[in-house]
């Protein structure tokens, strides 16, 4: 899977809505598999299976 970089739209719950920065595709993420900062306009970046803060 190649790199993507995705902004943080809502939060509900246990669930993050990120949108991408390349295609506006939506996914929802468990908030357990980011970064423990994460709030809602987090710019983040995807790759190698990992989220990170940009």
């Amino acid at each position: 899977m190649e790199p993507k970089d995705y902004v943080v739209q809502d939060i509900a719950g246990e669930y993050a809505i990120l949108v991408s920065e390349q295609d506006g595709g939506e996914v929802n993420i468990a908030m357990a598999l980011l970064p423990a900062e994460v709030d809602i306009g987090t710019r983040l970046h995807y790759e190698m299976f990992q989220y990170s803060i940009k």
